[in-house]
C-alpha cells in the first residue's frame, strides 16, 4: 500500500477510535443493536452509500460499486455485546449493567467503517463490495437470520470474508488457515426424571441425582471411547441442577453442556453415543431420561483459495502466517461460508504476557490494531476485485 495510502487510513484512526469508545459505552445484545445500527447508518450514509437497515432484525448492509465488473465481495463485522457486568474502570465503559462489548465487535464495526470510508475515497477496484454488519453473532445466530433474510439474494458475493480480534496472537499479527478454523457448536440439555421422596427412604423412589451423576461420568469419557483417537471433539458438562433440600430426593436433575466438533461424521457420533448412554442410565436406574440436542452453530470452514488469498493480502499489510490449528470456540459465520465461499481471519491485538482474554469482565478492544484491521479489509478488496 502506498505511503500517502498509510497517512489516509492513520488520519482515520483518531475518530474511529472515539467512535469505537462510544459503542462500548452503549452496548446492545442480540437483535437490540438498535442505536448501534444508527450510528452505523449514520456513518454510512456520510460516505454517500446507500444504507439498508432491518436485514436479519437489525442487520445493515451497504454496497459500493466501482468500475464495470460483475465481480463482488461480502466483508462482515457483527454488532453485538455480551451478558456480562464490566470490570474494566475504563472513562468510556458500559452505561448499560450487565451488557458489555467483551468480545470485541466494537472494534469490528469501526474497522470496517474505516475500511468503507478509505475504499469510497480512493475507489482502485472494479467491482462491489458489500459492506455487511451483522446482528447477534453471540449464541443467537444473526449470520444465519440475515441469510434467511435474503441477505445473498439481494448482495450476492463471490466471496466473503470476517475476521476477529485475537488476544493470543501479537498486535497486528494476522492468522488464518484452510479448512476448518472455528468448532460447530451443539448444546444439549438432559433431563432426568424420578418420582422424588425422601432423603432417607431413597429404595422408595427411582434417584435422580445418582443417575445423573452416572450421567455425567459416562458422558465425560464418551469422546476418549467413541471417537477415534484421530479425530478432535470436545465434550463439556457444564450445569447441574436438581434439588431444593437436604433431605429430600428430588424428582427430577438436568444437565446441561456443550460439544464442540470440526468433521459432520464426529458431530453425529457423538450426538448418537450421547441418547444411547442417555437411554443406558435410564434403564439401569429406573429413571426416565429425555434428550434436547441443539446444533446451534456449524464449524466454520475456510475455502483453501479464499484462505490462501487472505494471507496474500495479509502479507503486504503485516506479519502473516498460517494458524497451525483451529480453535475450539465458534463463530456464526459458518452459515455464511456454508452459503457463500469465503475465510475467516484472526487478527492479533495481543499486548503482552498479560493479555486479558475474550468475554473477560475486564477485556477491551485494542485500539492499536485499528489501522491494520482496516488495511487488510481493504488489501482483501483491492486483490479481489483487481482493476
Amino acid at each position: 500500500m502506498q505511503s500517502s495510502d498509510s497517512a489516509e487510513i492513520d488520519d482515520l484512526v483518531v475518530p474511529l477510535v472515539s467512535f469505537r469508545r462510544d459503542i462500548h459505552a452503549n452496548p446492545e445484545l442480540a437483535y437490540e443493536e438498535h442505536r448501534t445500527a444508527n450510528k452505523i447508518e449514520e456513518a454510512l450514509r456520510e460516505l454517500g452509500l446507500e444504507a439498508h437497515p432491518g436485514i436479519g432484525g437489525t442487520g445493515v448492509v451497504a454496497s459500493l460499486k466501482v468500475g464495470s465488473s460483475d465481480r463482488t465481495i461480502g466483508l462482515r463485522a457483527d454488532m453485538d455485546a455480551l451478558p456480562i457486568h464490566e470490570e474494566t474502570g475504563l472513562p468510556y465503559a458500559s452505561r448499560n449493567p450487565g451488557v458489555f462489548h467483551g468480545c470485541g465487535h466494537d472494534g469490528h464495526v469501526s474497522m470496517l467503517l474505516g475500511a468503507a470510508q478509505h475504499l469510497a475515497h480512493t475507489r482502485r477496484f472494479d467491482g462491489t463490495v458489500h459492506f455487511i454488519f451483522q446482528p447477534a453473532e453471540e449464541g443467537r445466530a444473526g449470520a444465519r437470520a440475515m441469510i434467511e433474510d435474503g441477505l445473498f439474494e439481494r448482495f450476492p458475493c463471490d466471496r466473503m470474508f470476517a475476521f476477529h480480534n485475537w488476544p493470543d496472537l501479537p498486535a497486528g499479527t494476522i492468522s488464518t488457515r484452510p479448512g476448518p478454523i472455528m468448532a460447530a457448536a451443539d448444546k444439549f440439555e438432559i433431563l432426568v426424571e424420578g418420582r422424588g421422596g425422601h432423603a432417607a427412604m431413597p429404595h422408595q423412589t427411582p434417584d435422580a441425582i445418582l443417575a445423573a451423576s452416572d450421567l455425567v461420568t459416562q458422558l465425560n469419557s464418551l469422546v476418549s471411547r467413541r471417537i477415534s483417537p484421530m479425530s478432535t471433539a470436545v465434550l463439556s458438562v457444564t450445569q447441574i441442577e436438581g434439588g431444593t433440600s437436604h433431605n429430600v430426593l428430588p424428582a427430577a436433575v438436568c444437565v446441561v453442556g456443550t460439544v464442540r466438533t470440526f468433521d459432520a461424521v464426529v458431530q453425529d457420533r457423538i450426538e448418537e453415543s450421547l441418547r444411547q448412554v442417555a437411554e443406558g442410565v435410564a434403564v439401569a436406574s429406573g429413571t426416565r431420561v429425555t434428550v434436547n440436542y441443539n446444533r446451534y452453530y456449524p464449524a466454520t470452514i475456510n475455502n483453501a483459495e479464499a484462505a490462501e488469498e487472505a494471507l496474500t493480502a495479509a502479507a503486504g499489510v503485516a506479519h502473516a502466517e498460517l494458524a497451525p490449528q483451529p480453535a475450539f470456540t465458534s463463530e456464526d459465520f459458518g452459515f455464511m461460508l456454508q452459503a457463500c465461499e469465503g475465510a475467516y481471519i484472526w487478527l492479533g491485538q495481543g499486548r503482552g504476557n498479560e493479555e486479558i482474554p475474550l468475554h473477560h469482565p475486564r477485556y477491551d478492544f485494542n485500539d492499536d490494531v485499528l489501522a491494520t484491521g482496516i488495511r487488510l479489509h481493504v488489501a482483501l478488496v483491492e486483490r479481489h476485485l483487481v482493476s
